[in-house]
Parts: structure tokens; sequence; C-alpha cells
């Protein structure tokens, strides 16, 4: 946050100007989703509430995220606001693109820094057609810069004189409240971006899938869900193309078919073509995953799948003196009911398994494993079972 220090500037200003209660400052930084509408509206409510002179909003977002009526609505409230506001395009390197530059229309009066872009247009040609009425290098000189300014019939007080030596100096008056989003809100805001929301999802699904691979509900599956569920928040306010998304979910399961069969096969090839082809068609236009993104996360997937996942399972189903069929017959107990899947206990660890006939298991009964379909064992009874382990 740029600090509202005060600004030295050789002014006509008298010495009697009025000294400014409160001068509120938010910043709204990434494209306007529901979370900055929000925050944007709160902003203006608050402001009003405390008898503010002036709500200014720090802008650098490069679009909208909601839809042509909601962000029209926004604009009118800002026009309308009972508090003037005031925009600030910056700092240096912000932009102001697409339909967001209907926000500095809407305000009272607006300015950026050098080095900003509004549609596109660096500070001379904004000034020039009239987007913005200033060109101020820091915040708190666009501040000190709206003293005198009239905003809807209001004389804006933002600074007042002192003396330095014998010129006059123009410094900040009054308290400056400034305010971000809250925590949750950055984590959902955050989301709203197409790379991270990308990024989410695969690493929620590949999560979800490891954790089926292994026993109980544990730390990777608990870090999945929750990636899933804050990816959801992304994909619902992003344009998410569904066949993009079908294609990712497909380009996962392809890769866990051939994980439980053990080797790279043609599941294989259809995840790694499902998964380009579905980040790629995620999202629409400049909204649109990068591809250096697509292909660090693609490559990324295929490794975890095809090295990590299938070291794991190696471990698991081998050891340097037993082998997976040195299990069949052996004695475990039902950990959760088996119908027809469920979880045994054995060997000192849980283990995915069904049950080879059309009676269920309840929890808590013995079972002896009669053999092994890829990473799932197949149990039965104790009583009332085949006694021949080997048939």
């Amino acid at each position: 946050m740029l600090a509202l220090a005060a600004v030295a500037l050789s002014a006509p200003v008298t010495a009697g100007a009025q000294e400014a209660s409160i001068v509120d400052v938010v910043e709204v930084n990434g494209r306007i989703d529901p979370v900055v509408a929000d925050f944007i509206r709160r902003a203006i409510t608050r402001a009003d509430e405390s008898k503010a002179e002036v709500l200014v909003i720090q802008l650098d977002s490069p679009g909208v995220l909601i839809g042509r009526s909601d962000f029209a609505r926004l604009v009118e409230e800002i026009r309308v606001s009972p508090v003037p506001v005031a925009v600030w395009v910056g700092p240096t390197g912000a932009t102001a693109s697409g339909a967001t530059v209907a926000m500095l229309a809407g305000a009272g009066i607006a300015g950026m820094a050098p080095g900003t872009k509004v549609a596109g247009l660096g500070p001379g040609e904004a000034l020039s057609r009239g987007l913005v009425a200033s060109t101020d290098p820091t915040l708190g000189e666009f501040v000190v810069g709206l003293d005198g300014k009239d905003v809807g019939g209001k004389v804006l007080r933002t600074a007042r004189v002192v003396p330095e030596g014998e010129l006059l100096r123009r410094q900040q008056a009054g308290q400056v409240r400034f305010a971000k989003l809250g925590l949750t809100e950055r984590l959902l805001h955050l989301t709203a971006d197409p790379s991270v929301a990308y990024l989410l999802l695969v690493i929620g699904l590949l999560l979800i899938v490891f954790e089926f691979f292994t026993a109980g509900v544990g730390v990777a599956g608990v870090t999945g869900a929750v990636s899933l569920i804050l990816s959801a928040y992304g994909l619902a306010v992003l344009p998410t193309n569904p066949i993009g998304l079908a294609l990712i979910v497909i380009g996962i399961f392809g890769y866990s078919v051939d994980v439980q069969a053990g080797a790279p096969r043609v599941w294989t090839g259809i995840g790694v073509a499902s998964l380009a082809i579905g980040s790629w068609r995620l999202f629409p236009g400049d909204l649109a995953v990068p591809w250096l993104v697509i292909l660090l996360v693609s490559a990324g997937a295929a490794l975890f799948m095809l090295s990590g996942m299938t070291a794991m399972l190696r471990a698991r189903f081998s050891t340097p003196t037993i082998g997976r069929e040195a299990i069949i017959g052996e004695m475990g107990e039902a950990s959760t009911g088996i119908d027809p899947e469920g979880m045994v206990d054995l060997r000192g660890g849980k283990w995915r398994a069904r049950t080879n006939r059309a009676t269920p298991i309840p929890a808590g009964e013995r079972v002896r494993v009669v053999a092994i379909d890829g990473l799932l064992l197949e149990v039965e009874p104790e009583t009332g079972g085949a006694k021949d382990a080997g048939h």
C-alpha cells in the first residue's frame, strides 16, 4: 500500500483551507467478480455512514466477471453514491481494461499514474480523450489533488496548507482509512483467476484419485476436497466450458484406469490427450489458461500418476520377501461394511476390498482373501465361504 505521506507542492492555496474529516481508500485488484463487487458496495455504505469526505478506489483490473446488468448496477451505485467517489488507476503498471473503464466514467473524478493504461491508452491519450482528469505518480498526490474539486456539487477538502519557509505546502488532511478484502474474500477472489482455478481443479482431482487408491481418508483426501471446493467458486464465476471441464475429468480418469492396471496403456494416451485438450478449452478467449501453465500442469500430472502413484502402489502390494499372491488365503477383519466394496484390516493396514458373493459382509466380521483383482482384495466371510484358499 502506498503511504499517504505529505506532498510538497507550491500552490496558491490559502492557509484557511478546511481540514477534511475522513478519506476512505479501497484497493481493487484483479477482475471484478461478485466478491469485489460486494466489497465496493460495502465501502460505499461505510463511507456514507461515517460521513467520509470522499471514497477513493485504487483500481488495477483487466476486466469484469459479473453479468452486464450486475456491473451496470454497480457503476450506477458509484455514480449516485451519497459520498463522492474518485478512481485512481495505479500504481505504475496497473491497468483498467474492458468494462472496468465504465467505473472511471461513473466516478465523480478519475486519475491515473504514469506507466498505467486505461482502455489500452497511456496517460497522454487518456487525458486528451477525457477518460481521466489528472496524472498523479502516487496515491497520496492524487488524494491531495482532489482538494478544491467540485464533485456532484460538493467541494472536496482533502488537503491542508502549512507554511514551509516562504512557500506554502499542501499535505493530506484528516484521517485516511484503508480497506482491503478480508482473508476469506481474498482467497475466493484469487480462485477467480483462470490459472489458479485450473490448477486447483487438477490438484484436487489428482489428490482424490490418490486417496481412492489408499486406505481410509487422510490428508490427501481432505486437501483434495478443499482444492475442489475452492476451484468450484472460480469455475462458477468464470465462463467455464463444460466440454473442457469434462475432458479434464476424463483425462484424470484415463490415467487412473492404467494406474490400476499397473502399466501405461491405451487409457494413458487418452488421459494425456483429454487433459491437454480440456485444459486448452476450459476458458475462452483472453481468459484461456496460458500454454506454459498447461504444459507444466500436464507434465506434473503425468509424473504424479505414472511415477509417484505406481511407486506407491508397488510398495504397498509387494515387499522383498512377500508377493501379492501371499495375501491370498489370509484372514482379516472388515473395518467397514462391504457391500459390495469396503475396507478390511489386514497385516496391520487397511485395504480396499470387495465381496465375491452377493451377500454383504458387515463391519467387524472376519473375512478371508480369496483373490486379488488389480488393487482390490476379493474377500468372503470366514464362515460360509470356501475353505480352500486357492480356489
